[in-house]
């Protein structure tokens, strides 16, 4: 008769240990899969931040910043004489 787990002997213990670590494998890879990456995570590719100059040009472009306000944050990001820049 039917013995329960008794009857698969040690092929069957094996291959359902490899069915288990399949199946869970597979829930995490899923997970894994479906969660977004957050940015300082590994396997995502690290986007490169703005540095504050770079963001004070794009508020300049984008017309955030008037000529006088972009000077002026400018001047304290980088407080040397603009004749001495580049």
């Amino acid at each position: 008769m039917f013995n329960g787990f008794h009857s698969l002997g040690a092929g069957g213990w094996v291959l359902m240990a490899f069915f288990w670590i399949a199946v869970v494998a597979l829930i995490v890879w899923l997970i894994a899969r479906l969660t977004p990456a957050s940015p300082g995570s590994s396997g995502a590719t690290p986007e490169r931040s703005e540095t504050p100059r770079e963001i004070l040009d794009r508020r300049l472009a984008s017309g955030e910043l008037d000529p006088e306000t972009y000077e002026q944050l400018r001047e304290q990001l980088d407080p040397r004489p603009l004749a001495g820049r580049r």
